[in-house]
Protein backbone atom coordinates (compact mmCIF):
# COMPACT_ATOMS: atom_id res chain seq x y z
CA UNK A 1 0.00 0.00 0.00
CA UNK A 2 1.26 3.47 -0.91
CA UNK A 3 0.04 6.61 0.88
CA UNK A 4 -0.30 9.60 -1.41
CA UNK A 5 -0.82 13.28 -0.61
CA UNK A 6 -1.41 16.10 -3.06
CA UNK A 7 -2.25 19.79 -2.81
CA UNK A 8 -3.75 22.52 -4.98
CA UNK A 9 -5.27 25.94 -4.52
CA UNK A 10 -9.00 26.60 -4.58
CA UNK A 11 -10.42 29.82 -6.00
CA UNK A 12 -12.09 31.83 -3.23
CA UNK A 13 -15.24 32.36 -5.27
CA UNK A 14 -15.59 28.59 -5.79
CA UNK A 15 -15.39 27.40 -2.19
CA UNK A 16 -19.14 27.02 -1.59
CA UNK A 17 -19.69 25.21 -4.90
CA UNK A 18 -16.68 22.93 -4.37
CA UNK A 19 -18.03 21.92 -0.96
CA UNK A 20 -21.52 21.42 -2.41
CA UNK A 21 -20.44 19.07 -5.20
CA UNK A 22 -18.14 17.11 -2.90
CA UNK A 23 -20.96 16.59 -0.41
CA UNK A 24 -22.58 14.38 -3.06
CA UNK A 25 -19.88 12.94 -5.32
CA UNK A 26 -21.43 11.06 -8.23
CA UNK A 27 -21.61 7.29 -7.66
CA UNK A 28 -19.98 6.62 -11.05
CA UNK A 29 -16.98 8.72 -10.00
CA UNK A 30 -16.68 6.88 -6.69
CA UNK A 31 -16.75 3.57 -8.57
CA UNK A 32 -13.98 4.68 -10.95
CA UNK A 33 -11.81 5.74 -8.01
CA UNK A 34 -12.35 2.41 -6.27
CA UNK A 35 -11.58 0.44 -9.44
CA UNK A 36 -8.30 2.38 -9.65
CA UNK A 37 -7.21 0.71 -6.39
CA UNK A 38 -7.65 3.91 -4.36
CA UNK A 39 -9.22 3.83 -0.90
CA UNK A 40 -9.37 5.92 2.25
CA UNK A 41 -9.62 9.05 0.07
CA UNK A 42 -10.09 12.41 1.80
CA UNK A 43 -9.86 16.05 0.74
CA UNK A 44 -9.26 18.77 3.31
CA UNK A 45 -9.64 22.55 2.86
CA UNK A 46 -7.47 25.12 4.63
CA UNK A 47 -8.96 28.60 4.75
CA UNK A 48 -8.16 31.48 4.42
CA UNK A 49 -5.26 30.24 2.28
CA UNK A 50 -7.75 28.22 0.22
CA UNK A 51 -5.51 25.18 -0.09
CA UNK A 52 -6.88 21.72 -0.74
CA UNK A 53 -5.01 18.68 0.58
CA UNK A 54 -5.95 15.27 -0.80
CA UNK A 55 -4.91 12.01 0.81
CA UNK A 56 -5.51 8.45 -0.33
CA UNK A 57 -4.11 4.97 -0.08
CA UNK A 58 -3.16 3.23 -3.32
CA UNK A 59 -3.37 -0.57 -3.24
CA UNK A 60 -2.40 -1.37 -6.82
CA UNK A 61 0.93 -2.07 -8.49
CA UNK A 62 0.96 0.52 -11.32
CA UNK A 63 -0.44 3.90 -10.34
CA UNK A 64 0.28 5.49 -13.73
CA UNK A 65 -1.77 2.79 -15.46
CA UNK A 66 -4.63 3.02 -12.96
CA UNK A 67 -4.64 6.83 -13.25
CA UNK A 68 -4.76 6.56 -17.05
CA UNK A 69 -7.74 4.22 -16.79
CA UNK A 70 -9.51 6.75 -14.55
CA UNK A 71 -8.98 9.34 -17.28
CA UNK A 72 -10.67 7.06 -19.80
CA UNK A 73 -13.92 7.17 -17.82
CA UNK A 74 -16.50 9.60 -19.20
CA UNK A 75 -17.88 10.11 -15.68
CA UNK A 76 -14.45 11.04 -14.36
CA UNK A 77 -13.76 13.40 -17.28
CA UNK A 78 -17.09 15.16 -16.65
CA UNK A 79 -16.24 15.41 -12.92
CA UNK A 80 -12.88 16.99 -13.74
CA UNK A 81 -14.57 19.39 -16.18
CA UNK A 82 -16.77 20.46 -13.27
CA UNK A 83 -14.06 20.71 -10.60
CA UNK A 84 -10.91 21.77 -12.45
CA UNK A 85 -12.06 25.35 -13.16
CA UNK A 86 -12.58 25.84 -9.41
CA UNK A 87 -9.00 24.86 -8.64
CA UNK A 88 -5.83 26.92 -8.83
CA UNK A 89 -2.73 24.76 -9.44
CA UNK A 90 0.38 25.69 -7.51
CA UNK A 91 3.04 27.43 -9.61
CA UNK A 92 5.67 25.10 -8.08
CA UNK A 93 4.02 21.87 -9.22
CA UNK A 94 6.04 19.50 -11.41
CA UNK A 95 5.58 19.37 -15.17
CA UNK A 96 2.46 17.40 -16.03
CA UNK A 97 0.91 17.74 -12.57
CA UNK A 98 -2.42 19.42 -11.85
CA UNK A 99 -2.44 18.64 -8.13
CA UNK A 100 1.10 18.93 -6.72
CA UNK A 101 2.47 15.70 -5.26
CA UNK A 102 3.72 15.79 -1.67
CA UNK A 103 6.46 13.81 0.00
CA UNK A 104 5.45 11.34 2.72
CA UNK A 105 7.72 12.22 5.64
CA UNK A 106 5.93 10.64 8.62
CA UNK A 107 3.22 8.11 9.42
CA UNK A 108 2.00 6.42 12.59
CA UNK A 109 -0.44 3.48 12.54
Amino acid sequence: MRRMGLCIGLKAEAIAEYKRVHAAVWPDVLEVISRANISNYSIFLREPENLLFAYWEYHGSDFAQDAARMGESSAMRKWWELCDPMQKPLPTRADGEWWAAMEDVFHLD
